[in-house]
């Protein structure tokens, strides 16, 4: 028995049922910006591992920073014990990001880190006597994960958790910001989410968002002008703001994190992806001294949550050395030159019958069809165009590892291409 016959009879996949009747495909290694299947077929990754292998696979750097933590200790827990590539790493984290973010707490995952950033924002309502701000508002078309309080800020009607909405809690949703990035924010972008604030800021802990960039709900670029004024009003309700950059964080969309293209600092951030280069399950959430005070002052005087893999030495060692290779790095030019590669090759797709939008922000790249695809059938085409893309519902996007030179990302667009004209014309 081969090994996806093996992997259907035992384990599933994410969005996915047991022993589901859909493509898969064994991969044997993975180096540089390839994956090799065990089939012996060679393809370029047009997904950086869901976005988080911004290095590439098997980056000798990585591998030793691996390496060398394994010969002290691979893991300790984090209840009474520090250990010093936690500390370093949050040290790093605390100088690389808006100024008043100085506290940092390690989850295991992106969703865990926000469920982290709700619970603290709650926590801080109740050590400041106001209990009844409880409930979170956050911009339709977001996706923030697949735990219990990261769905239920998720889109409640175009998102994928539908099915929990009578056990998730109820929360607010103000429309999608509209103007595109690089385009004016107007009052009339703004009323809407202006009304819930002045409606309902006292019963809101925060305003959760993705900034700039809508992810998996929808892949939509926006104003940083709509964030700047979203900054604004939060502070003008007390409520706090909640930046989810799981997905734009540590240079994806052109800038080291996505709130600087608008100047603006959370109250509360979550990161994860990116932050260890793809190497191993990390995240973390990032507040203000405000909070963390407010939370200390409060009962019971502790933040009430801890994870038993919090701060890893593993993934905290190999975290560190990823940002010391993203920033000693041209990134700012290779992610500039992937915007214009993607500009370029994904270009042709318009002409295709069927493509309602095609749009690039930093290195990442959108086709935005008028249809869902059907997963049985684009998927294997892909992989016959030697590359990695996984689409899902209407948007076929590529967001490559930040190391893929032009030639490669070249064929990467064009094989998009001949797929969409293959399933569209």
């Amino acid at each position: 028995m081969d090994l996806v016959q093996r992997d259907k009879r035992r384990v599933w996949h994410p969005y996915s049922a047991l022993g589901a009747d859909l493509p898969l495909f064994g991969v044997r290694r993975a180096e540089g910006v390839r994956l090799y299947l065990d089939d012996g077929r060679v393809l370029i990754d047009g997904m950086a591992s869901w976005w988080c292998a911004i290095h590439g696979y098997n980056h000798p750097r990585l591998n030793a920073a691996i390496e060398a933590q394994l010969s002290d200790m691979a893991h300790v827990m984090f209840g009474g014990l520090t250990h010093e590539p936690a500390v370093a790493l949050a040290e790093r984290l605390v100088a690389l990001t808006p100024g008043p973010l100085q506290a940092v707490f390690f989850a295991d995952s992106g969703s865990v880190s926000v469920e982290v950033a709700l619970k603290m924002a709650i926590q801080y309502w109740i050590a400041r006597g106001r209990p009844e701000k409880r409930r979170f508002l956050a911009p339709r078309n977001g996706y923030h994960g697949d735990t219990l309080h990261a769905m239920s800020v998720c889109d409640p009607v175009t998102g994928m958790h539908g099915l929990f909405r009578e056990v998730l809690p109820r929360q607010l949703f103000v429309d999608a910001p509209q103007p595109a990035f690089g385009q004016p924010c107007e009052a009339r972008h703004l009323a809407d989410l202006e009304q819930a604030l002045e409606t309902h800021a006292g019963e809101l802990a925060g305003l959760i968002l993705e900034p700039v960039v809508q992810g998996a709900g929808g892949m939509r670029f926006y104003s940083a002008d709509w964030l700047r004024a979203a900054r604004a009003l939060c502070e003008r309700h007390e409520v706090l703001l909640i930046a989810d950059e799981i997905a734009t964080g540590f240079g994806r969309t052109g800038r080291l994190f996505a709130c600087e293209h608008a100047g603006v600092s959370p109250d509360i951030m979550t990161l994860g992806k990116a932050l260890t280069g793809g190497y191993m399950t990390l995240a973390a959430t990032l507040t203000t001294q405000a909070v963390a005070e407010a939370i200390a002052g409060g009962e019971p005087g502790v933040f009430m949550h801890g994870p038993t893999f919090m701060a890893n030495p593993l993934a905290c060692a190999v975290a560190g050395e990823s940002l010391s290779l993203l920033l000693e790095s041209p990134w700012q030019a290779r992610v500039a030159a992937i915007e214009s590669g993607l500009a370029e090759g994904l270009a042709p797709a318009r002409a295709l019958p069927g493509v309602a939008d095609v749009r690039v922000l930093g290195a990442i790249g959108v086709v935005e069809l008028e249809a869902p695809v059907d997963m049985r059938v684009i998927q294997p085409l892909f992989v016959e165009h030697g590359v990695w893309v996984r689409p899902f519902g209407r948007l076929v996007y590529l967001m490559p590892p930040f190391v893929m030179e032009a030639p490669d990302l070249a064929r990467l667009c064009a094989a998009t291409v001949d797929v969409l004209r293959a399933v569209l014309v």
